[in-house]
């Protein structure tokens, strides 16, 4: 693991359109609920099952929703030999900060399709 890396320098990563492959471990459900735009959804538990999937990625970050368990997720892609080359960062304080400073996809999903319907009155 390289590090940690800050919510600002991965909205800046995805607006400069770097290569970068954005992990999100939490379960399908909250990804599909709400993510940052263009991240990958591999929940941790099913990591090293799925880990052979991140082979050839050059830059990796992985988030969670406070920044703790993508720590160990970033431990784990480090220490696999298909991403030994890859610069592997986990995101601090996680989606929460970032939903905060940037907005997450999906977040509102609810809420912008109730304001495109058409109105009866």
């Amino acid at each position: 693991m390289d590090g940690e890396i800050s919510p600002a320098e991965v909205k800046e990563l995805l607006d400069d359109d770097a290569d970068v492959c954005i992990v999100d471990i939490r379960d399908q459900r909250s990804f599909e609920h709400s993510r940052i735009p263009d991240s990958e959804n591999v929940p941790f538990h099913e990591l090293s099952s799925r880990i052979a999937e991140l082979e050839g990625e050059d830059h990796i970050v992985t988030v969670c929703p406070h920044g703790k368990s993508s720590v160990q997720a970033a431990r784990l892609i480090s220490s696999y030999e298909g991403t030994a080359d890859a610069r592997v960062e986990s995101m601090a304080g996680g989606l929460d900060k970032y939903g905060m400073q940037f907005g997450l996809v999906g977040e509102e999903t609810g809420a912008d399709e109730s304001a495109n319907a058409e109105s009866p009155f």
